[in-house]
């Protein structure tokens, strides 16, 4: 294919592509300043096979803190351009694996990064090696990870990046929100981020358009994007994975849950339990998930089901794991067929009869939201013994309903979804999460509640509950109230005694939660 990278100018015109002598006359005598009177490069547009567009079509966004890199950011911009022309040189036709186009990426970077630096070092004092690092660092993000952005995520303990039009919020699991002004010229700029990173996923029918204002994928580094326009401005919230190779020791090192917890737990997964884990936004629902996942027998046959893939059981972990088939679902192009069906859509709940074929031993839906309920909890009471799924969840007391809710709203009875949910659903771990960030303290997120559920009693009843584990008096976390009917399951697998429960149950968890009124 010919090389078709050229850029193109603010008024549709465009101009010769930009060689390294123009780079290096573009920033001569700019280190370290950010000049007003030299406009930025223009992202590059141009076309690759299939429609995709190359990275060097990734836009700029504006204002990002940038006090690590000795240049603006137009030169990254340019020497992102100039890179990408030479990859599409080198791999027309795009048919190098991606780890190889990567690193044949990551070299052509620094090769242009050090001879860019050559020339510019003839009338300035020469660029450190970290700085040129540096550099080289901004022009790879800028081509394959999150551009302007990954400087945000790549923050020690984000969690959630919100843009809201042109102002960015930064959440971090152990000190309060900061707020950046600006990360985008314009709002044109943004969607034109977020469609690059959408296309970069792997996943070319999700763009946000007018017929398709919102938009869920993941970004290379496994980060979760959802994008929409019908907020009063273009917004982005990026949910970053700190932890995405986490076992349950690390859940005992931080405190969600103790060692008693991680003993019981880890036993119901050996004894086959099926968990429900629940919690309001933010508890820490997946990381639970995650952990508990890699606590499943390596024997056995796995399948994960997934709206946007946040699990990664299927990846090697702290220990060997179950052969895993992740399935992840994917959304529509817009249109829709004859039968008013999203095209190209497929759900969850379109996954689960293609995935009980595969004769799993267990299924693992990452969240249940919708419909997808009614197969998840179908699956659980036919014999899918062992499976688990999180849900979301405000308050302890609302588990039953929320489910009965979610199964109606698919079609159910009310009484048919009470039975289900009894047949299916073993034990309820509620996770909290207490925030004291905006009071001086800090995030807490920890096991609060474990229920265990039972049969319907009596005509037209709903299911009964156990409280196994709840708050006390002076401690906010999950302390031993009553034993399981499955005792003898659990200490059959070796893990769990049951005279340790209640032995002194409020001391399993040690120091006292560190809140703010207890310091």
């Amino acid at each position: 294919m010919a090389d078709t990278h050229q850029r193109a100018g603010i008024n549709g015109q465009v101009p010769a592509p930009m060689g390294r002598g123009d780079i290096a006359h573009l920033i001569s005598g700019q280190l370290g300043e950010r000049r007003a009177a030299v406009p930025a490069p223009p992202a590059a547009q141009s076309a690759t096979p299939g429609g995709t567009t190359s990275p060097a079509a990734v836009p700029k966004l504006a204002g990002v803190p940038t006090e690590l890199l000795p240049v603006g950011w137009e030169v990254i911009e340019a020497l992102q351009a100039d890179v990408s022309a030479q990859l599409s040189r080198r791999d027309p036709e795009r048919t190098m694996a991606e780890p190889d186009r990567r690193a044949l990426a990551r070299s052509l970077t620094n090769t242009a990064v050090a001879d860019w630096a050559t020339k510019f070092a003839q009338g300035h004092a020469p660029l450190t090696q970290d700085q040129e690092a540096r550099i080289a660092t901004a022009v790879y993000d800028a081509m394959f990870r999150g551009g302007r952005l990954q400087s945000l995520l790549d923050e020690d303990g984000v969690e959630d990046v919100m843009v809201d039009g042109l102002t960015a919020h930064v959440e971090y699991y152990n000190k309060p929100r900061r707020t950046i002004d600006r990360v985008a010229d314009s709002h044109d700029e943004l969607i034109t981020w977020v469609n690059r990173m959408a296309r970069q996923s792997g996943q070319g029918e999700r763009a946000l358009t007018q017929a398709t204002p919102m938009v869920g994928f993941r970004m290379p580094d496994g980060s979760r994007v959802t994008a929409s326009l019908l907020t009063s401005r273009p917004s982005v919230v990026i949910r970053k994975h700190r932890i995405l190779q986490h076992g349950i020791g690390e859940l005992v090192q931080w405190q969600s849950i103790n060692p008693l917890l991680e003993r019981f737990l880890v036993a119901c997964i050996q004894a086959r339990m099926n968990i429900l884990v629940v919690g309001d936004m933010g508890a820490g629902k997946t990381s639970l998930l995650r952990a508990l996942g890699r606590e499943i027998p390596p024997a056995e046959r796995l399948v994960t089901l997934e709206s946007d893939r946040e699990l990664y059981l299927d990846e090697p972990g702290p220990k060997p794991g179950p052969v895993t088939f992740a399935f992840e679902a994917r959304q529509s192009n817009g249109e829709r067929t004859v039968g008013e069906r999203l095209a190209g859509e497929v759900t969850i709940a379109d996954m689960f009869a293609t995935a009980l074929r595969y004769n799993a031993t267990r299924v693992v839906v990452g969240e249940v939201r919708s419909t997808e309920i009614v197969p998840m909890l179908q699956a659980m009471s036919a014999g899918g013994s062992g499976s688990m799924c999180t849900m979301h969840v405000r308050r302890p007391h609302a588990i039953v309903s929320r489910l009965v809710q979610l199964c109606t709203e698919a079609g159910m009875a009310t009484e048919a979804a009470h039975h289900l949910i009894a047949s299916a659903i073993d034990v309820v771990v509620y996770l909290t999460y207490l925030d004291e960030t905006g009071i001086g303290g800090r995030k807490h997120r920890f096991v609060s509640h474990i229920y265990e559920i039972h049969d319907v009693v009596g005509e037209g009843g709903r299911p009964t509950t156990t409280e196994l584990f709840a708050p006390v008096a002076g401690e906010p976390r999950a302390v031993f109230q009553n034993l399981p009917s499955f005792i003898d399951e659990l200490e059959r697998t070796g893990l769990v005694d049951r005279s340790w429960l209640a032995s002194n149950p409020t001391g399993w968890w040690g120091r006292p939660l560190q809140t703010v009124g207890r310091r």
